[in-house]
């Protein structure tokens, strides 16, 4: 058995396929692409692969990570392209190669968005404002039920900044197995802050991160 790991981009109308529908797609494309893939032992045997986190719906992506395994050897150039070949449009397969690391090192992701509004500098300084507070408090679902969290402790701005047309930043937040939050929790927040009306717009995961800032791969 051979474990490959493949990093792909989830783009355009690609971005509306939910996570429950992405794993029918993938099941389809290891399929067509005729690769010798690894099958799960058991009476309901099949093709075994998984995703280090799970993409919200609506959210495009270029550092999607996508794990399964090989029953021989293969190119990595050769699984990348035979994957391409037969991919959803919107998806591609930016690269091929072995894992480094577990799925379990992954302790942040990073996002960019835009914020549109009739009056920018409106929704910049409800942004600055917000970010100020001494906290960013947040209803969350989990597993145990809805739980009111601060997510200021834990977002780290990377940019943001005032366009002709939009506010735009870059957030990095935690992810991972115990905890994973996204862009949306600090867009409601600031709905509830900021009365007047605005969009967040082209929201994309752009990095996986583990440790110390580095990619994940």
């Amino acid at each position: 058995m051979i474990k490959l790991r493949a990093v792909f981009a989830k783009q355009d109308r690609a971005k509306y396929i939910s996570h429950l529908d992405l794993n029918r797609c993938m099941l389809r494309t290891f399929r067509r692409s005729g690769l010798p893939i690894w099958y799960t032992e058991g009476f309901h045997s099949h093709p075994y692969f998984s995703f280090a986190l799970a993409l919200s719906l609506g959210y495009e992506s270029e550092c999607e990570v996508l794990d399964f395994n090989l029953n021989e050897e293969v190119p990595f150039e050769e699984v990348k392209n035979r994957l391409n070949a037969v991919m959803p449009d919107g998806m591609r397969i930016i690269s091929v190669a072995e894992p480094k690391r577990k799925i379990t090192a992954i302790t942040q992701a990073e996002y960019s968005f835009s914020l549109v509004s009739d009056d920018i500098t409106e929704i910049y300084d409800a942004v600055e404002k917000l970010l100020n507070e001494p906290e960013i408090l947040i209803e969350k679902k989990t597993k145990k039920g809805i739980r009111t969290v601060d997510i200021k402790r834990e977002l780290e701005i990377m940019i943001f900044e005032m366009k002709e047309n939009s506010a735009d930043m870059v957030m990095r937040l935690p992810a991972g197995t115990q905890t994973n939050y996204n862009p949306s929790l600090f867009i409601e927040a600031l709905k509830r802050s900021f009365e007047n009306p605005f969009e967040a717009k082209k929201i994309k995961r752009t990095k996986i991160l583990c440790e110390n800032n580095e990619i994940f791969s």
